[in-house]
């Protein structure tokens, strides 16, 4: 876990910005020993977007699953997706 004080966010933006870029680390800031915000990349945040939106489609799947929604077996869904090639 990386821990930095406000001040060097603010004194050493490049060196935070270049070291949450290497990291692909999130950099937790403290502001009076307590924390205050979290720092990181852009590609992290977006990685960890994606895996956020990922998952809440599972959970969506599976509620939808688990309350009786129609379901199919790998092997129709692995035909159907055979139909769909030949008619592009």
């Amino acid at each position: 876990m990386l821990i930095k004080p406000s001040t060097s966010l603010r004194n050493d933006y490049g060196k935070i910005s270049m070291l949450a870029r290497e990291t692909q680390a999130p950099i937790y800031i403290t502001k009076n020993g307590e924390g205050d915000g979290v720092f990181m990349s852009i590609e992290a945040f977006e990685r960890r977007e994606e895996m956020l939106n990922m998952r809440e489609k599972i959970l969506a799947a599976e509620q939808e699953r688990l309350s009786g929604a129609k379901t199919m077996s790998v092997a129709e869904a692995r035909a159907k997706l055979q139909e769909r090639l030949y008619e592009v």
